[in-house]
């Protein structure tokens, strides 16, 4: 028991950290909303594949809100701790429905779109209609999130020690 309770929790320091890195990685400044647009979501809906709900929303939350923290853009910490923590669970929750588990493209698609919307109800009170601005990168960072997350958690699942 105490193994895997051990390997659960490196698992969930592993991602929330690769959330973190992947996040601050590349980071393109988005127009009128002092955001930017990052690669932090592929780990996001890998997390919802591999550990599920809690960890979707544990990795997402964390490792989002951390990587702000780091580069400066506390305004957007507890936004960003809400939105990709809650994208991390609807991805999972989706995941575990049947179309969920055969199209797992649309589950984290899904909770993609729902993270570009999710950052927008806050960022009209923080920023006016400059807002939209957000929405098609938002979107398109949640999508290349969503299939990269696909394609990677399907080669994993090939590997011998993967489990």
């Amino acid at each position: 028991m105490k193994n895997d309770n051990l390997k659960a929790l490196v698992r969930y320091a592993m991602l929330i950290a690769l959330t973190t890195v992947m996040t601050m990685v590349i980071q393109i400044p988005t127009v009128g909303t002092e955001g930017y647009l990052n690669l932090g979501d592929m780990v996001v809906f890998l997390a919802a594949l591999i550990l599920g709900k809690k960890g979707g929303f544990i990795v997402g939350g964390f490792g989002s809100a951390m990587a702000d923290l780091l580069t400066g853009y506390t305004h957007y910490v507890p936004i960003t701790f809400i939105v990709k923590g809650l994208e991390g669970f609807i991805a999972a929750s989706l995941l575990e429905t049947k179309i969920g588990q055969r199209r797992p493209l649309i589950a984290t698609s899904i909770a993609g779109v729902f993270m570009a919307f999710g950052y927008f109800v806050p960022e009209i009170f923080m920023y006016g209609k400059a807002a939209i601005a957000s929405i098609p990168g938002n979107i398109m960072q949640g999508l290349l999130g969503a299939i990269t997350s696909v394609v990677l958690y399907t080669a994993l699942k090939r590997t011998e020690g993967f489990n």
